[in-house]
């Protein structure tokens, strides 16, 4: 089954979401403004920032896919209006309204302007369990918040779910640039800077400039070797045990230091061969969410990689908000990919040795 217009949509949403993010007129003011202000704490313990650019892109993703398909939708995503409707949230409702309304006169294609309880009502439409009927789209709307914060990696990550298996994805990576990343050179400067990739299935993955110009097909590296390979893996420590992923480095044979970075971008970085492997181990106590590797994971895939957990197992998105996962996620080219579960399998069984 093709899923052209649902790619186009998606397309269109995350490219406009992540332009509300990086800014207007080809410069980062949202940004810049809200390393300034702006940034609250999400519930729950980790404390992680919200910042107005999380609630305007889902408002607008939302938007954008409910005027597309108005008679089914579905859709989990990150982020709710609770906090936002709490008293003193006025003026950050009305901050978000003006940036969404920006938005859509830039792009024009709708010829409406929200009221701010619209918008409150885009972001609370993103409360599906998902699971494995029907169709539901998965957002993140800025993966890789602290990155956004920091000037660094950020992605507006967007799946589609069909009867529970990834159909398409579409990774918007404002701050990547177009050609290829390094342990030297991570942040490239003075290069082109903001990707997209998309991937339909069965149909491989592309990338292209946010302003969607420069389209190529891209595939993920086809090094053999460890030693060879780099690898990337999450820049908060909270995510990934370092340590973990250094003794799997050392036990593969891989002699590159590891790129940290925030979000998917991973996954798009990977999809074109910037590195060979990616490895996610989050600590004890940690869950998956399903909007944190749905559109990595086929980007990734359709370019030819290879994306399980620990045990090797595909990953489950059928189950609703969570990934059931045996200890870790593992990426790589199907070349690696036994070498590379081998070190894994030694690596946690040596950690989980009683030290002496």
């Amino acid at each position: 089954m093709a899923y052209d217009k649902e790619l186009a949509a998606a397309i269109k949403a995350a490219s406009l979401a992540a332009r509300l993010c990086r800014g207007l007129c080809g410069f980062q003011k949202v940004q810049k403004a809200l390393l300034q202000s702006d940034v609250r704490s999400k519930r729950g313990r980790n404390k992680s920032p919200v910042t107005v650019a999380d609630y305007g892109s889902q408002a607008l993703v939302s938007f954008v896919l409910q005027q597309e398909f108005p008679g089914e939708f579905s859709l989990v995503a990150e982020e709710d209006s609770i906090d936002l409707r709490k008293d003193g949230g006025g003026e950050i409702v009305e901050r978000i309204t003006k940036l969404v309304n920006e938005s859509l006169t830039s792009d024009g294609s709708y010829g409406v302007s929200l009221s701010s309880e619209d918008v409150l009502k885009a972001i609370d439409s993103g409360k599906s369990e998902g699971g494995s009927q029907g169709r539901h789209w998965v957002l993140d709307p800025i993966d890789g918040t602290k990155g956004f914060v920091r000037g660094d990696q950020y992605a507006v990550a967007l799946a589609l779910l069909d009867r529970g298996n990834v159909v398409l994805g579409v990774l918007a990576c404002p701050n990547l640039p177009l050609t290829s990343i390094s342990v030297a050179h991570p942040h490239s400067p003075n290069n082109e800077v903001g990707c997209l990739f998309f991937a339909e299935v069965g149909r491989g993955t592309y990338m292209q400039l946010l302003d969607g110009s420069s389209t190529v097909k891209v595939q993920v590296s086809a090094v053999e070797n460890p030693e060879e390979a780099s690898f990337f893996e999450s820049y908060e420590s909270a995510h990934s045990m370092h340590d973990l992923s250094s003794l799997i480095a050392q036990k593969l044979g891989v002699k590159a230091a590891p790129i940290r970075m925030d979000s998917q971008v991973k996954y798009g970085a990977l999809s074109r061969g910037d590195g060979a492997i990616y490895l996610r181990f989050p600590r004890n106590g940690y869950r998956e969410k399903i909007w944190d590797h749905a559109a990595g994971s086929i980007v990734v895939t359709e370019a030819g990689g290879v994306v399980t957990d620990a045990a090797g197992k595909q990953l489950d998105f059928s189950k609703g908000k969570y990934l059931d996962l045996d200890t870790g996620i593992i990426v790589s080219n199907q070349k690696l990919m036994p070498l590379l579960f081998d070190a894994v399998r030694a690596s946690l069984a040596e950690k989980a040795k009683p030290q002496p």
